[in-house]
This record gives structure tokens, sequence and C-alpha cells, in this order.
């Protein structure tokens, strides 16, 4: 059975009119019409027959639509209750899809996948795709890689290299738990209405344990210090959580690294160094 391909201008705009639809600020929607945005990122998350896939978000069915042709088993989580009746006619004929409503945020992943590997494929709401980023990757489940269209400063974000302005705590959470890079460039044009920014799509592939062996939580809670006042060095910064009976200069000098350095600076292995040296302070 031949379908219509969503990931059009007239077949988009046909739907959005048949069903009175308005794009809803609050949910971040934006609906892709270019084929081969959606056919490429559903190639970039590598999956096929007897794969898991779970989707966010999937709007009218326009990422949908390639998903479901790769063969793989897709869930998509939904949590515009209005659109369920679209998706039900959108993706009439695709016995390998399953729309669950709810939000993401709030929804049991676990229940969900079985217990089974799967990637993320997904067109994030702006407004929310770092705290949904976070969600999917701190929980431990057996997540496998992570494909997502962000607004392109924040891919920039989470592929950055120690140095420039767009590295920080995205870059070296993101990385901590996976191997990030961009992928796919996709301009404001290839959106329905178009956004006022440009997107691209960032393929994450989870590592099978963190890029350095400490515990998560002290990790971040350094990452948050060095970058509390970016501009200010790291002997200032890391003030506020040296251990009692320690000082910033005295923690650093023992890590090796140079007091006047700034956490744009610091590789994620000098990160790893300043929370072992952290953990040795605290047994003194």
């Amino acid at each position: 059975m031949l379908h219509p391909i969503i990931a059009s201008r007239e077949v988009t705009r046909y739907i959005l009119q048949t069903f009175g639809l308005h794009t809803k600020k609050r949910f971040g929607q934006n609906f892709l019409i270019n084929e081969k945005i959606v056919r490429g990122i559903a190639e970039a998350a590598k999956i096929g027959p007897g794969d898991l896939v779970l989707e966010v978000g999937p709007g009218i069915g326009t990422l949908t639509q390639a998903l479901a042709e790769t063969g793989a088993d897709v869930k998509s989580v939904e949590i515009d209750t209005t659109l369920l009746p679209v998706l039900a006619k959108t993706l009439e004929g695709y016995s390998n899809v399953e729309i669950i409503p709810g939000d993401i945020l709030k929804t049991d992943i676990a229940k969900i996948t079985g217990g089974r590997p799967f990637t993320v494929a997904a067109n994030l709401p702006y407004y929310i795709t770092t705290p949904i980023i976070f969600a999917l990757l701190e929980e431990e489940l057996p997540l496998e890689r992570l494909v997502v269209m962000v607004q392109k400063e924040v891919g920039e974000r989470m592929t950055a290299s120690p140095g420039g302005k767009e590295y920080g705590p995205l870059s070296l959470a993101l990385q901590f738990y996976s191997e990030p890079h961009m992928a796919i460039q996709v301009p404001a044009r290839d959106f329905m209405p178009a956004p006022k920014v440009d997107s691209t799509v960032v393929v994450c592939e989870k590592r099978a344990v963190p890029a350095v062996d400490v515990p998560a939580r002290l990790f971040f809670k350094v990452v948050r210090a060095a970058f509390s006042q970016r501009r200010k060095m790291l002997s200032n910064c890391l003030k506020s959580i040296v251990p009692a009976g320690h000082t910033a200069g005295e923690w650093l000098e023992r890590a090796g690294i140079e007091a006047s350095r700034r956490g744009e600076s610091l590789s994620l292995e000098e990160f790893g160094t300043l929370v072992k040296t952290y953990e040795a302070l605290l047994h003194d």
C-alpha cells in the first residue's frame, strides 16, 4: 500500500486544513516538510526490521512514517492529545507503529521498551530539549543511540570541544554518557511554519560505560561549580565546594591543573582528574 509522503508542504498543509489544526507554541510544534531530511534521520538511527525505536513527539506523523518504513518497531510518545485522531489517520496501515499518549518526562520508558535495546529518534521540542536528553541518558536503560533534531546552537553546544564559548555543562554531560556528532544540517525553510533559527540533527552513540570512571553526581557537581562564573579562574569558582580543611589552590595543585585556568579550557579527562582528587581530599 502506497502512503502519501507526509514530509511535504502540500500533504502537511492538507492534513492541517483537514483536521483544523494550528501549531501550538507551548509544545514547540513546527512540522518538517523535507522528505530527504526525515529519511536521513531514519538512516542515522541505524534501524531495521526487529529493532526498536522510541520517538518523542510524533506530531502529525512526519518522522514516524520514515521510521516505520524501515520495518522497525516504533513506539511514539505524544503529549498533545488532540493529535491522536490525526495520527490514527496519517499512520493508518503501519502495523509496526504504536502511539502512546503522555509526557515523555513522566512516562515509564522501561515499561514501554520492555527491556529491549532501543534507539531514540526525535524532532525535539526546543523548549524542553535539555531535560529530555538528560532524562534519557541518565536512566539505566538499554539505550543504544540518540538521534535528535535540535536548534543549531544547541547542537553546537552538545558537540563542542574545550576552549570555545559553546563548550560547557551540556557538552560535558553529553560527552560523559555518549559520543555526539552533528550529522545533518536543517535550514529553517524545511519547516512549516518556518522557525527563526536553523536546526541540526545530532547523533549520540551511547557509551557502554561513562567516559571517565567517577561518580556521575560528583562529576556534575564539579562541572557546575567550574562554570558557575565563566570569566573567573578555577581557583575562585571551586571555592564553594572544596572539602573542609582544604583550599581550592591545594585541590588544583594536587590534580596537576593550574589555578589560573578557566572551566571552559578543561577536557573531560581533566574534569575526571579533578573529581578523583576531590575524593582523595575527602579521605585525608
